[in-house]
């Protein structure tokens, strides 16, 4: 699942290659990921790009007033073409769903690589018209984000911590793979409930979380488009990396059941030895 590091890097490579750009073109392949059926992209046809953003796992390209707002999903991704480059796809690439066309010939491809339709694209004057948008928690990646608003968040809940992590309403942009990682910094179990953190867990929490998403962004700023799933899945400590050694301790990393995936953790570091079930 493309989560905010990804997709701000997606999003800022996508500012600087498309600004001014007009749209001359645009193909859907898959009508199901039309989500705004009155306003589709194909309106968009001779308005030039102003700009791009992230909201959460969001990508938000700015046409004038208009907003082609992107919903990854759980398998979306892009897919970039440059005028005049032939397709040299393996057999196993993802599927195109959307193909957007700009004028100097370079196309941006929409793709999405699960079995059923994750992807999703809303024209709207507003990203906040998006219902997902409009229901985000504030992002750990904002300059602004204070440690107030991450105990807003996450103090006295009671849900298991790996699961506020990545509640998009409770704090935006974080998934499976950087919830991994970040409770693994923290030295905290997963599936302990928010509401029994000490006040030091707490601490070790809020600084696993903002540095993790930073250092994440900044890791893979400028990376090419088609080499960002492989660099995230290059730089996890521990998420996918169950059997492998523990990067500080030398404990075996498990897998365990969480919600309707697997996840990761160390025994030693985070659950004091304690194994937990996989299903």
């Amino acid at each position: 699942m493309p989560e905010s590091p990804e997709v701000q890097a997606l999003t800022e490579e996508l500012a600087t290659r498309l600004a001014g750009r007009a749209l001359a073109g645009v193909d859907v392949v898959e009508f199901r990921t039309l989500k705004t059926r009155a306003r589709t992209p194909e309106t968009l046809v001779g308005e030039r790009v102003t700009g791009a953003a992230r909201h959460g796992k969001h990508v938000d390209v700015a046409f004038g007033a208009a907003h082609l707002v992107v919903s990854l999903g759980r398998h979306g991704w892009a897919r970039w073409g440059a005028a005049g480059d032939e397709a040299d796809l393996p057999d196993d690439a993802p599927p195109t769903l959307v193909v957007l066309e700009f004028d100097d010939g370079s196309t941006l491809e929409l793709t999405d690589a699960g079995d059923w339709v994750s992807l999703g694209c809303f024209v709207v004057d507003d990203p906040a018209e998006v219902p997902a948008v409009a229901k985000l928690g504030p992002d750990p990646a904002h300059p602004d984000f204070s440690r107030t608003q991450f105990d807003a968040a996450v103090a006295g809940r009671r849900k298991q911590v790996k699961a506020v992590l990545q509640d998009q309403e409770s704090l935006a942009g974080i998934g499976n793979a950087y919830s991994d990682e970040i409770l693994f910094m923290a030295r905290i179990s997963p599936v302990g409930h928010a509401s029994a953190l000490t006040a030091d867990e707490a601490d070790r929490l809020f600084a696993a979380t903002v540095g993790t998403i930073g250092d994440a962004i900044e890791a893979q700023r400028g990376v090419p488009i088609a080499e960002l799933k492989a660099a995230k899945v290059a730089s996890m400590r521990v998420h996918g990396r169950a059997g492998e050694p523990c990067p500080v301790c030398g404990d075996t990393i498990r897998d365990f059941s969480f919600a309707s995936t697997t996840a990761q953790y160390c025994p030693t570091d985070q659950t004091h030895g304690e194994l937990l079930p996989l299903k």
